[in-house]
């Protein structure tokens, strides 16, 4: 990757770029429209049960790994399609592999979300 230098116009269109992707992540990829309800769901629970704050660090650190994965598994789809339409072995290796770690990602989630808030629902 050529390196122009650093000038704060580059670095705010980075951001630009960045934001971009997030709005196409939510406006397109239904699946992020389920772990977005799933957010304001358990934000919504954390508030309501008073979670201490690091029981809030555990459920924003995992909610944001779940976006993040399905962010990485909706780029790597992207790319598979645009390389090829053709049945590619890879590709579909590739995908499987992202949709898993989305999956293990909502495991996760789960998980910690059974922790923090079961024992205050019981």
């Amino acid at each position: 990757m050529k390196n122009n230098g650093f000038t704060f116009r580059k670095r705010l269109n980075s951001f630009k770029y960045a934001f971009r992707g997030i709005a196409r992540l939510f406006t397109h990829e239904p699946n992020s429209w389920i772990h977005l309800f799933a957010t304001v769901c358990v934000l919504i629970a954390g508030w309501w049960l008073r979670i201490a704050a690091w029981e809030w660090v555990a459920v924003v650190g995992v909610i944001g790994l779940v976006l993040a994965a399905e962010a990485f598994n909706s780029a790597i789809e992207a790319l598979g399609d645009a390389v090829s339409e053709a049945p590619n072995e890879y590709i579909k290796q590739a995908k499987d592999l992202a949709a898993g770690a989305v999956l293990l990602a909502a495991i996760m989630a789960a998980v910690v979300g059974l922790i923090v808030f079961l024992p205050k629902i019981l």
